[in-house]
């Protein structure tokens, strides 16, 4: 089932679960602490489809951990395999399977999760996507006790940072992990010797951050475009940003607000430098800075209007 390991390289034994890039920093924190990661089995990504495996899977193996990537954590005989390692505690941050309180059960100090949002609000699988959509000017990382639960409970600890204007979402998550291994770290002493305190999350104030869709990252003519810059920025890098052109769409790479437009929305309006610029609802405009069309490779917004021959007014559908 997997390499046999013992205490970590520190005589704690701590088994870690994670699998996208927050949780880098806080598995580089306590890497000497960990005798198994535990990770996303691979799955298709890219144009190709490819199986890839986690951000996580990797950066452990390189740090010579040993890594397992079971499809459901709660199986008996993975539950069992984490059991005889004797864990003091499971660290979780953002692996993407809720654990069963069998699991949980498995360690005296049970799961300890570092989540990417300030609890109670954004419980769910997206809270730092969700965030930026929202139009949140601040953001920050809990460290909690795990129940049964989705980041229902109660809150060790937290820290709260500003969000950028124009931070996208892999951005923000990149900042985020620094600060959850910083905060897991602070915390280590009273995690180790159980001294810590956790205090009940109020449930009336909760919020939900379910999973980005595709479809949250497609841009609407309809929409404002400050609200379509938001919609950029949180689906960077994944799901992507989609901007329609004629019957389908085109990947933003980068993109930036623009000035006042009297054009109709979905209309292109000119150019920024090499940034195409399209009316958006209200009198407002998006600066298109780089696109990737299917099946071809990363443009600038300037040559491929080029391609359509677009004149200012012109509709993108």
């Amino acid at each position: 089932m997997g390499v046999a390991v013992g205490r970590g390289r520190a005589g704690v034994s701590v088994v870690f679960f994670g699998s996208s890039e927050f949780a880098i920093r806080p598995l580089e924190a306590i890497a000497d602490e960990i005798s198994l990661v535990v990770t996303q089995p691979p799955r298709p990504a890219g144009r190709g489809r490819r199986l890839t495996r986690t951000p996580v899977h990797d950066r452990a193996e390189q740090l010579g951990l040993p890594v397992e990537a079971p499809a459901r954590c709660r199986d008996e005989a993975f539950v069992a395999r984490v059991r005889g390692l004797e864990p003091l505690a499971l660290i979780v941050a953002s692996y993407g399977q809720i654990l069963p309180k069998a699991l949980l059960d498995a360690a005296p100090r049970g799961g300890i999760n570092l989540h990417a949002s300030l609890l109670p609000k954004y419980r769910g699988a997206a809270p730092i996507q969700r965030a930026i959509l929202n139009g949140e000017r601040t953001t920050g990382v809990t460290l909690m006790q795990m129940d049964e639960g989705c980041d229902t409970g109660p809150v060790i600890a937290s820290v709260e940072t500003e969000i950028g204007d124009d931070e996208t979402a892999g951005e923000l998550e990149a900042r985020l992990s620094s600060l959850a291994a910083e905060l897991l770290v602070g915390q280590w002493a009273s995690l180790r010797d159980g001294t810590y305190v956790s205090i009940p999350q109020d449930d009336s104030l909760a919020t939900t951050a379910p999973k980005m869709r595709r479809e949250d990252g497609a841009l609407r003519f309809d929409e404002p475009a400050d609200l379509a810059y938001r919609r950029f920025r949180a689906a960077t890098p994944k799901p992507g940003c989609h901007l329609p052109v004629g019957d389908g769409y085109v990947l933003v790479v980068s993109a930036r607000p623009a000035g006042a437009a009297s054009l109709q929305p979905g209309a292109f309006v000119g150019f920024e430098g090499d940034a195409m610029v399209v009316a958006f609802a209200e009198g407002t405009s998006l600066a298109v800075g780089s696109v990737l069309p299917p099946g071809k490779k990363e443009m600038p917004g300037r040559a491929f209007v080029a391609g359509r021959r677009w004149r200012p007014g012109e509709r993108l559908t």
